[in-house]
C-alpha cells in the first residue's frame, strides 16, 4: 500500500490567560514575525499552517482563544473537535506570571471537560523577559507529571526561542498518532 499523499487536518486550540502571548506565538510560528503592540483577542482568531511530513500533507488550524473571563461562555464551542491543545503561561517574575502558571490547571480542566483526553503541551512564554537560569521548573514539572502533558517548552514569541521546537512537538505527536490510525483503516 502506498502511504504517500495522504492529507491530515488537525484543529489545535491555544489557550491561557490574556496577555501571555498566544497570538504572538502563533504568528511567530506561522508567519515568522512578531508585533510588539498588544492587541487583545476578541473571542477567537484562526490561523492555518501547512506542512509536509513524509510525503503527507498536514494542515493545522490554530484556534487562538481569548484568555479573558469575559469570553468564557464561548469556549465550549471553540474547543469542539480539537485534536490537541497548547496551554500558554508567562514566565514573567511578577503577579501576572505567577497567576498564569497557577491557572494552567483551570485551563486543563476546561480542555478535558470539552475535548476529553487529547494531547496537551505547555509553553512557558516570554523567556526573553527573564533570566532563564533563574527559572524554577519544579511546579511546572509536577503539573506535567500529574497530568501526563506532552511536555513543557520555554519560548519567546519576540525572539523566536523554542517556538519551532514547541509547535513541532504537537505536529509530530498528532501525525504519528493519526498516521497509525489511518494505516489501520
Amino acid at each position: 500500500m502506498n502511504d504517500s499523499g495522504r492529507k491530515f487536518r488537525f484543529k489545535v486550540t491555544v489557550i491561557g490567560d490574556g496577555r501571555v502571548g498566544k497570538t504572538s506565538l502563533i504568528r511567530r510560528f506561522t508567519q515568522g514575525s512578531f508585533k510588539k503592540d498588544y492587541v487583545k483577542t476578541i473571542g477567537a482568531q484562526f490561523s492555518v499552517y501547512d506542512e509536509n511530513l513524509q510525503g503527507d500533507k498536514i494542515r493545522l488550524l490554530f484556534w487562538d482563544i481569548a484568555g479573558q473571563d469575559t469570553f468564557h461562555f464561548l469556549r465550549p464551542n471553540f474547543f469542539k473537535n480539537s485534536r490537541a491543545a497548547i496551554i500558554v503561561y508567562s514566565l514573567e517574575d511578577n503577579k501576572f506570571g505567577k497567576e498564569s502558571l497557577e491557572h494552567i490547571s483551570t485551563w486543563h480542566e476546561d480542555i478535558v471537560k470539552h475535548c476529553g483526553d487529547i494531547p496537551i503541551i505547555i509553553f512557558g512564554n516570554k523567556v526573553d523577559l527573564v533570566d532563564e537560569a533563574s527559572i524554577d521548573n519544579s511546579k511546572i514539572q509536577k503539573l506535567i507529571d500529574e497530568n501526563n502533558f506532552l511536555g513543557h517548552y520555554i519560548t519567546s514569541a519576540e525572539t523566536g526561542t523554542g517556538v519551532v521546537d514547541a509547535f513541532n512537538a504537537i505536529i509530530e505527536n498528532l501525525y504519528s498518532k493519526f498516521k497509525g490510525l489511518a494505516a489501520e483503516l
